[in-house]
């Protein structure tokens, strides 16, 4: 039970996704056509308040849950690494129409095929877990 506050932020979150058509796989194509802002805008809003939350935690020393505080480890510099997972991403993206957050969103809402999608992106983890000290990172 001590959980339960996660599970009712996940909730509110899965619902405004919802809400904000951030889900539908129209707004997603719409987006890589580069044919309305409606997408751009939503992930703008969340990198914007990433960097914000970010910069709080830096610099008001912000603890976690247990009291400890929150160290936030530098990434490592590279760039084959992040070009060729961020097109990896993208192209897993476009091709089934979602990300990877609202997989059990849409779930939750009824659409059951994309069950096989949540399936593909366990394998995915899956596969790379075992590959992972064989990759260049």
């Amino acid at each position: 039970m001590k959980f339960i506050k996660f599970l009712l932020v996940g909730i509110v979150f899965g619902i405004v996704l919802t809400k904000s058509e951030a889900v539908s796989w129209y707004r997603i194509y719409e987006m890589f056509h580069f044919q309305s802002f409606h997408m751009f805008g939503i992930i703008g809003v969340a990198v914007v308040t990433g960097v914000i939350g970010i910069q709080l935690i830096r610099r008001r020393n912000i603890k976690d849950i247990t009291g400890q505080p929150i160290v936030i480890a530098d990434k490592e510099k590279g760039f084959t690494g992040y070009l060729v997972g961020g097109a990896l991403f993208g192209l897993g993206w476009g091709l089934v129409g979602t990300c990877p957050g609202p997989i059990f969103i849409l779930i939750g809402a009824g659409f059951w095929g994309v069950g096989v999608i949540l399936l593909g992106a366990l394998a995915g983890t899956y596969l790379y877990g075992l590959l992972k000290n064989k990759l260049p990172h």
